[in-house]
């Protein structure tokens, strides 16, 4: 591949511009949002200035303001009502995320993560504590890295524990048809988030090797001679079809096991999901325990957690700082390869600044290339999606170690991008990681 019109003084000088200028205009947009964002709570304020003797007529006037915003807008003015209490309530219940909003530092899409998880905590002093920690990782991260952290970190504030709110909401578990066009319908499925997402690693898995078959029948339909040929083999469902397709099938066809627990059903789940049990969640009431984390969705009550672990083949078992959370060793009953486990419980996604791609979907790379003399150690390892392993080896982007599993990153136009592994006690910041947290693990 050749990059050298990446490594030209002029274009380099012309995309340094290009990225100065884009950071600048984000941020006015940021300001400027947060600006609109502020007079419209101011509006809503302006709605609620006198006493009213119903919600009815509290209503009529939050209704006249937003048409009358609307009709200048050119807005339909339910969206302006929307809009207008969405604002009120960041104002008046997150004012640490507004003032950060506010000066461009973060985005709407942070603040819209950091609203919706800490919405439901009621008290305005640990909703404070959930803002001051949620708000400094918005600014260093994107938005999708940051809602799996902002979730958790509202957990540590909730005055109702997870096991007693899941417990509540999987009473409300079912599925619902909706009818669309051309003769397609809509099944939609609610309930708890193993077993949901458990379904859907299985029929993935199950796309997977069909295809997979299936192309194998096709290049040996083609290597030999026979009344078969290979376009009698070859399958150009996508995987969303295969899916689908599955699915239909299991349910159509397959005999129900007369599963009447969800613990039956969890004992059944075969596909491959990533969740990190805290040790005290296995011995714990439930009514104490902390919820374990099923990566890339979020919390899991701990009796799900502990179903799901008595049923592994095997786990890991991560040693972790107890003031950072950053993970210092990993072991396992039985006996694998130490090194990439301890990689996937430290990294957890890609290492590119601004990916969440699990870990065990990612590539292990070098970071000083083993044809170039690197090591094979965990001080010269990190995960890399497909995307981000190819960007590093095929574009000026240039990536070193700093030690604890911190990754600095150099751009093409020579801007830093430092990237920390997550760790598993995710309301944790890391400052100073580097000079505290050892290079390697002990094992």
């Amino acid at each position: 591949m050749n990059i050298s019109t990446m490594t030209s003084p002029a274009l380099n000088a012309l995309l340094e511009d290009v990225v100065t200028t884009l950071s600048s205009v984000d941020q006015t947009i940021n300001q400027l949002m947060a600006t609109k964002s502020a007079l419209l709570a101011t509006a809503s304020r302006i709605a609620d200035d006198e006493p009213f003797d119903s919600v009815e007529s509290r209503e009529m006037s939050q209704r006249a303001i937003a048409t009358e915003i609307g009709a200048a807008l050119r807005l339909s003015d339910r969206t302006i009502e929307s809009h207008m209490g969405t604002a009120a309530r960041l104002a008046e219940r997150f004012p640490a995320t507004a003032a950060s909003y506010g000066a461009g530092r973060i985005s709407q899409a942070h603040v819209r993560v950091i609203m919706d998880a800490g919405d439901q905590i009621e008290d305005a002093e640990d909703r404070a504590g959930y803002e001051a920690i949620v708000v400094a990782r918005a600014e260093a991260e994107s938005p999708n890295r940051l809602r799996p952290f902002a979730a958790q970190t509202a957990e540590r504030f909730r005055a109702t524990s997870f096991t007693e709110r899941h417990r509540e909401a999987r009473e409300k578990r079912g599925t619902w048809v909706r009818g669309r066009d051309d003769g397609m319908s809509e099944l939609t499925l609610f309930g708890p988030s193993a077993i949901v997402n458990g379904m859907h690693d299985r029929a993935t898995q199950m796309g997977l090797k069909v295809k997979a078959e299936n192309a194998r029948a096709a290049k040996l339909a083609g290597g030999v001679a026979s009344d078969a040929s290979a376009d009698d083999f070859a399958d150009e469902r996508t995987l969303n079809q295969l899916r689908f397709d599955l699915l239909a099938d299991l349910v159509l066809t397959g005999t129900p096991t007369g599963h009447q627990t969800e613990d039956g059903l969890l004992g059944e789940i075969r596909a491959h999901i990533d969740i990190t049990v805290p040790a005290l969640s296995l011995t714990d009431p439930d009514e104490i325990a902390s919820p374990a984390h099923l990566e890339g969705v979020g919390p899991v009550d701990p009796a799900t957690a502990r179903i799901l672990t008595g049923n592994a083949p095997g786990f890991d078992r991560v040693f972790t700082h107890p003031a950072s959370g950053m993970v210092l060793g990993v072991d396992r009953y039985r006996p694998s390869a130490e090194m990439r486990r301890y990689l996937k419980a430290r990294d957890r996604r890609c290492r590119f600044p601004g990916c969440r791609l699990l870990a065990r979907l990612c590539d292990g790379d070098h970071t000083i290339d083993h044809a170039r003399g690197g090591a094979t150690t965990l001080a010269n390892l990190a995960d890399f999606c497909r995307r981000h392993h190819v960007t590093k080896h095929e574009t000026p982007w240039k990536v070193r170690q700093l030690g604890g599993g911190v990754l600095e990153w150099t751009s093409p136009t020579g801007r830093i991008y430092v990237d920390r592994p997550p760790g598993v006690a995710t309301y944790v910041t890391f400052e100073d990681v580097a000079d505290r947290m050892p290079s390697e693990a002990p094992f």
